[in-house]
């Protein structure tokens, strides 16, 4: 053995300085300001945790009655297991909730599939066409023996879906024509778009839902009606699509002049050079801003509640109202949340997937 490896067998790099202990002097403790602020979140971690942990599992009640669930110290998840059935359908007839379970089901389904960029051909275009058609089929019934129920009688989880899916994948496509259109050399056009956009920007989600329900219908003919379903996805649309256009507007900004002087001496024309060019380099710039506005927008389709449209929060809400569950506002609420941040951790968690997959 040469004195070269005596030495570095028995030099050994400190205790302190590799492992655990190494990553936590070095990330927790490496100065004094660190050091305060590592022992103050451990405190609050102590003080917090462990009677959050006892309130949510070790003291609550999961199947009782509400008189039950007063007398103790934890939750009262009595009040979802209890009440579940109204809060994810809403109104809909009891007997036949299977029929917005299994809707739901081939939603998420094919939201699984369309994650994968294999599958982005067109028979996934005829998988959502055919899928959607089965899921009207299954909501609204009329068809193949199933009875029919009305529009008025959808809520919970499966309207709160169709405003949130169906209202952001008409407003992303709708986004872009503006933001082409505000970029145009046409006046007029552009004009036009600049107005729309500024208009709609201008003014509260609020105010459009309560046009669309209250306004707008003053305007139609004598005896036409129009679904009130309809009306608030169609103002979630049009809300959606001009923060949209603008987030796209800015992503075409940032794309080189070179990139339009290749495409015309390619001797490609204005579509064909947006379509191949322009616009995938453009939406890829755009892809966390844009995810953001969806993720958002899926949250403001709560605000359908005050236009008395029964979704999720609508449901639960109602449920908060029946004199036997007052009280118990902390677990319906509780629920709700891990519902919303469900759905809006999977959208960002596959906008970074997404990102990355064409960064490459």
């Amino acid at each position: 053995m040469t004195v070269y490896q005596i030495i570095t067998e028995d030099i050994r790099p400190p205790v302190t300085s590799v492992g655990i202990i190494g990553w936590i002097r070095s990330n927790l403790f490496n100065n004094v300001l660190n050091s305060i602020l590592t022992i103050a979140s451990l405190l609050f971690l102590w003080k917090t945790v462990p009677p959050l942990i006892a309130w949510v599992f070790i003291d609550s009640l999961w199947v009782s009655t509400p008189a039950e669930c007063r007398n103790i110290d934890g939750a009262c998840w009595s009040i979802i297991s209890s009440n579940y059935r109204f809060i994810l359908f809403g109104f809909y007839p009891h007997d036949i909730h299977w029929r917005p379970s299994l809707a739901v089901v081939l939603l998420i389904l094919l939201l699984l599939i369309s994650r994968n960029r294999n599958f982005w051909n067109r028979w996934l275009v005829y998988g959502w066409m055919a899928g959607l058609v089965l899921m009207g089929i299954l909501m609204k019934g009329g068809l193949f023996g199933l009875s029919t129920v009305d529009s008025e009688q959808w809520g919970g989880l499966p309207l709160t879906f169709l405003l949130a899916i169906f209202g952001l994948t008409a407003a992303y496509p709708l986004g872009i024509l503006l933001a082409l259109e505000r970029r145009s050399r046409m006046p007029a056009i552009r004009i036009l778009s600049v107005i729309y956009i500024e208009m709609i920007r201008g003014v509260p989600l609020i105010s459009l839902l309560f046009m669309s329900a209250v306004i707008f219908p003053l305007f139609l003919p004598e005896g036409i009606t129009i679904n009130k379903i309809l009306r608030a996805q169609v103002a979630i649309i049009l809300f959606t699509a001009a923060y949209i256009a603008e987030v796209v507007r800015g992503g075409l900004q940032g794309i080189a002049k070179g990139q339009y002087e290749a495409a015309e001496s390619l001797g490609l024309n204005y579509v064909q050079t947006m379509r191949l060019i322009i616009l995938p380099q453009a939406l890829k710039i755009v892809i966390p801003p844009s995810v953001s506005i969806l993720i958002s927008a899926f949250k403001d389709t709560s605000l359908v509640v005050i236009i008395a449209l029964y979704d999720i929060l609508k449901t639960t809400q109602a449920t908060l109202a029946n004199p036997n569950w007052m009280g118990f506002s902390s677990e319906a609420y509780f629920f709700l949340a891990c519902i919303y941040f469900t759905c809006c951790y999977a959208m960002s968690n596959y906008s970074r997937r997404l990102e990355k997959e064409l960064g490459a």
